[in-house]
């Protein structure tokens, strides 16, 4: 029984991520990451997010040592012979990506939602909070044309 819910658990572990670049920003170290996050459920769609990375410096002279800001940008674009595995397809989708931003209450989400009409994957990052939304939100899309989106 512990197996199986095991099993279970890391089947819907969201996709890793691999940091691509790294650009310095300022002298307080503090730089933008890029990521790149391969969607596991829809193979030849690959997403890169750019995000705010605080240095040391900025985390010790301003204080809120265990938080890092919301903001961040993504694009999605097919890398390969699209291949549409078991995703949800319902309006709310599903994760992709999750990430912490803070030592509990901030995490940074990248959402897939089908669009079935327009046979497009949406991809959503936003920031999600514990106590308050944020409005911090960037989207990318990647329509599917002559893919097996329909299997």
């Amino acid at each position: 029984m512990l197996r199986a819910a095991l099993a279970l658990a890391l089947c819907a572990t969201p996709a890793l991520s691999e940091e691509v670049g790294e650009i310095g920003v300022d002298w307080v170290g503090n730089d933008i990451k890029i990521e790149a996050i391969a969607d596991p459920d829809v193979e030849g769609v690959t997403c890169h997010i750019a995000y705010f990375d605080r240095g040391f410096i900025d985390r010790l002279s301003k204080g809120n040592w265990f938080e890092d800001p919301s903001n961040a940008s993504i694009a999605c674009r097919q890398t390969g012979p699209i291949t549409v595995g078991d995703i949800d397809r319902s309006e709310g989708g599903e994760d992709v990506f999750r990430t912490s931003r803070s030592l509990v209450f901030k995490s940074l989400r990248v959402k897939r939602i089908w669009d079935e009409a327009n046979q497009t994957l949406i991809y959503v990052s936003h920031a999600a909070e514990l106590a308050d939304g944020s409005a911090k939100v960037a989207i990318s899309t990647v329509p599917l044309y002559g893919s097996d989106a329909e299997d």
